[in-house]
């Protein structure tokens, strides 16, 4: 019934979500989506907007107000049946979608990733993961045909709240999932949330791992899932670093770009530019600074893209001369893992990923491509 109405709501001009509740912005970020993506290609969709202020996280009644503007107009135009058909149907099972308002899923369109499941996780206070990982899983789920399910860290109340590092609801959702993307940061979430993650990365199921998720995690000695931390020095030595450093190949090490004045530049490594995840990555741009990693990487790691630090914040900025780009620091790799008592799995890991960053076409490309190769 609700792919019936969304369908009818779209021959109206009319975007209908499902997660009406006022509490949860989990339906504010889904809603800003419809407006930002444009200019539709065969690997992924442009973002040629920046996104939205940061405020727009305490604003849900202006996105809902402009929500139920719409619907305003379907019953004041009366142009077609299926037009209130839809507005009647969405307020008939308002009341039942609020049980699953915490998160966003897409799911229902065509493509060759049709009958696989993402999920991705968002929870970062910098890089506004809430508002790129619903992007990327429209992408994912609308041009190639993938479910997927968007997480986000939540206040109590519901509420999309970044800045809380202890809460991120609807992880279940990766014991049925075929691929996890994350981009989280100092993440400390209960054992009960953590478990499946753990239980995911056992057995050998395939990551992506964005941005700061080198440091996705920061977890307290005395916890069950500590060896997640970032710089993880415990008793258990296999895993040396935690997370970011046994599943993706480093943890947070530097920022080796000039944080916020110096972009970066994607360069293609030569001797892997055959390999099917860089296939149409020409022009790879982001506004975020180059990380810095330890060389040589481990040996389990294949370097797919080098980043040159550049002057300023535009992509046509020259490069910076010196030290910074002489080795230029990898940005883009993959790495195969295998937790202690697990199976192998296989993780693309790239140290670019912001919202903002995902304005470049190369590199969206390159993670729908990791998407594809991974699963």
């Amino acid at each position: 019934m609700y792919s019936i109405c969304r369908g009818a709501a779209k021959r109206c001009s009319a975007r209908i979500v499902a997660a009406p509740s006022l509490r949860h912005r989990a339906f504010a970020a889904e809603f800003l989506v419809e407006n930002r993506l444009n200019n539709r290609d065969n690997s992924s969709q442009s973002l040629v907007h920046a996104p939205a202020p940061r405020a727009i996280r305490s604003q849900t009644s202006l996105a809902f107000g402009a929500h139920w503007m719409k619907l305003e107009r379907i019953f004041s135009s009366a142009l077609h049946p299926s037009c209130l058909l839809a507005a009647v149907v969405l307020l008939a099972v308002n009341v039942n979608l609020l049980a699953d308002d915490r998160w966003v899923t897409y799911d229902g369109f065509e493509g060759p990733g049709k009958g696989k499941h993402v999920v991705l996780i968002s929870g970062d206070e910098e890089y506004r993961s809430e508002e790129g990982l619903p992007q990327l899983g429209k992408i994912l789920a609308k041009h190639h045909g993938f479910k997927c399910t968007v997480l986000f860290a939540l206040d109590e109340n519901g509420t999309i709240n970044p800045n809380n590092g202890r809460n991120i609801p609807g992880l279940e959702a990766l014991d049925s999932a075929d691929l996890m993307i994350i981009l989280t940061r100092f993440r400390n979430l209960p054992d009960a949330q953590m478990k499946h993650i753990d239980d995911y990365l056992r057995a050998g199921k395939p990551v992506i791992g964005l941005r700061t998720s080198t440091h996705a995690f920061n977890i307290p000695g005395n916890q069950t899932y500590a060896h997640y931390g970032n710089g993880y020095g415990g008793e258990k030595k296999e895993w040396k670093d935690g997370f970011g450093r046994l599943v993706l190949g480093e943890k947070w090490i530097s920022h080796h770009g000039g944080h916020k004045h110096e972009s970066t530049r994607g360069v293609i490594n030569e001797a892997m530019k055959d390999h099917p995840i860089l296939r149409g990555c020409d022009d790879i741009w982001g506004d975020t600074d180059v990380y810095g990693v330890r060389l040589p990487m481990p040996e389990s790691c294949q370097t797919l893209v080098f980043g040159q630090v550049l002057k300023g914040m535009s992509p046509s900025d020259p490069p910076v001369e010196g030290k910074k780009n002489d080795p230029m620091m990898p940005v883009a790799w993959i790495k195969s893992f295998q937790l202690p008592a697990g199976k192998p799995g296989q993780a693309f890991t790239t140290t670019m990923g912001s919202s903002t960053d995902l304005r470049s076409e190369g590199l969206r490309r390159l993670i729908v491509n990791a998407a594809y190769w991974l699963t």
